[in-house]
């Protein structure tokens, strides 16, 4: 009867001795001010946007220059103590969870934009930078950054990069890894490293795209060069409703199918509407079974061209209502609801869960018919949101984490849109990485093969596995596991992160 009692306290012991040492070595080549390890001081870093899973870290560095983080690199490696680096903490897929036995290093005081340059059209900034303040700093060279998470008012450019977010307008101006030229940061080592340069090529292997989109496991970030747009003349968004979601689905693949690539082109199932309706009041069709967002930027003769192209095959494919946005405030009402749907989640119910797949956009109302029935399979409600012009899922399910059964089905409800993504054709995630979440889906997403090699790239970059482990690559042990798992017609519930 005592031996658990001995065992916890004794593991209890264990970690104060150790944070104590982490903390001891970390005061020497941090001020005070920056460094954080008392429990009411490291609550607010147990988890990110992935709300259901914490861990509290021994200890929380929040450096000032690049000096300091290299030195902290630097000491936990030599301690063997893991790292997590952390920026505005909006990740969805637990990526920046803490790990129990190490340190978060927080790049929230790297949020300097360090240079313009209007001829070049590029933008050098630290990583602590958000989203959206690249493109205030570079508004009035009448430039912007394209990539637009609806997070983009919080989440910063080194999350971005760990991630390679995307954004409502991610189809025809593309992902992060589209619009970066160069990211600078540190190894788990502390060696300085560069990704990319300012040119327009790199001699050598693109390891640019390598690290953008490694969540973290690779190195810090801790200064981006991203690419500057002009501002398009003109916008204009065609809302337009459909009673019946196959109808939906065609009509997204259709308008790809007749060459048109919109400047953003956005789906929202009816539960997904009345949330975000009743928040923002954007106008939406309340008795629509899906409604469809699709955007054209350009010149105003292009628009117009395009906005009466798509309003044809809109049609065409059984669209029951066509609004087309009059003025530029209008535009950003119609787009506000899309823009906030996370939030309007988070006001019907007391927990979502975010999963983010892609799938062939022809199998869109596919995807929509088989979540429905995996809503009464869990006795789960799920709100549906799309990138749909590339096939990129959202669907949020509801459910109330202080309820661990209602957790349990979540998770499985969750995988099971995820594996059947991959069934249909498609990946387990698009843009808010894997994190913890999609561990277990990517041993049916990737063979034991692959994984190996993943992990291979990983030690040639971090050779002790302390930065950011436990997340995205799962192990040989994990997938067997998995595997046996499905056979018997179960899941896994999601795992602890390994302890050192």
């Amino acid at each position: 009867m005592n031996a658990p009692i001995h065992s916890e306290q004794a593991s209890r012991l264990a970690r104060a001795a150790r944070q104590a040492e982490v903390v001891h070595a970390l005061q020497t080549v941090l001020p005070t001010h920056a460094l954080l390890w008392h429990t009411e001081d490291t609550t607010p870093y147990e988890c990110d946007g992935l709300t259901a899973y914490r861990e509290r870290p021994l200890a929380v560095a929040l450096p000032e220059t690049e000096e300091q983080v290299q030195a902290v690199l630097k000491t936990c490696h030599a301690l063997g103590a893991p790292v997590v680096a952390r920026g505005a903490g909006t990740g969805l897929s637990g990526g920046a969870m803490p790990h129990a036995l190490g340190v978060t290093l927080s790049l929230a005081k790297f949020n300097r934009i360090q240079h313009i340059d209007p001829i070049a059209r590029t933008a050098t900034v630290q990583g602590g930078v958000r989203n959206l303040a690249i493109s205030e700093a570079a508004a009035p060279h009448g430039l912007y950054y394209a990539p637009d998470p609806s997070s983009q008012i919080a989440c910063t450019i080194g999350g971005n990069v760990a991630e390679n977010s995307g954004g409502v307008h991610c189809l025809k101006y593309g992902l992060t890894v589209h619009n970066v030229l160069q990211v600078r940061g540190y190894t788990m080592e502390g060696e300085a490293i560069t990704f990319g340069s300012a040119a327009l090529d790199t001699p050598g292997y693109d390891l640019l795209s390598l690290v953008i989109g490694s969540e973290g496991m690779l190195a810090v970030a801790t200064e981006v060069t991203v690419k500057l747009l002009p501002k398009p003349v003109l916008a204009r968004c065609i809302m337009a409703s459909f009673d019946d979601i196959q109808c939906a689905g065609d009509a997204v693949a259709s308008v790809i199918a007749e060459g048109i690539i919109p400047a953003g082109l956005e789906m929202m199932d009816k539960p997904m509407t009345a949330a975000v309706e009743d928040f923002v009041h954007a106008g939406y069709d309340l008795n629509a079974a899906a409604i469809l967002l699709c955007e054209s930027d350009g010149t105003p003769e292009e628009v117009e061209e395009e906005i009466g192209r798509m309003s044809e095959v809109l049609r065409r494919c059984g669209a029951t209502a066509i609004a087309v946005s009059r003025d530029e405030a209008e535009r950003l009402r119609f787009w506000s609801g899309r823009k906030n749907a996370f939030p309007a989640s988070g006001r019907i119910s007391p927990d979502y869960m975010c999963m983010d797949s892609t799938i062939p956009r022809k199998r869109l109302a596919d995807i929509l018919h088989a979540i429905a029935e995996m809503e009464k399979k869990y006795q789960l409600r799920c709100a549906n949101v799309f990138h749909a012009g590339d096939g990129n899922l959202h669907p949020l399910i509801l459910f109330d984490a202080n309820d661990p059964e209602q957790l349990h089905r979540c998770e499985l409800f969750g995988a099971d849109i995820l594996e059947t993504s991959v069934a249909m054709g498609g990946t387990v995630t698009g843009e808010h990485g894997v994190g913890i979440e999609k561990l277990n889906s990517m041993c049916v997403q990737f063979s034991a093969e692959e994984n190996a090699q993943m992990f291979g790239i990983k030690r040639a970059f971090d050779t002790k596995e302390l930065l950011n482990p436990g997340k995205v690559i799962p192990t040989l042990q994990r997938c067997a596991e998995y595997g046996k798992m499905l056979v018997r017609g179960n899941r896994l519930p999601y795992p602890e992160l390994p302890r050192f």
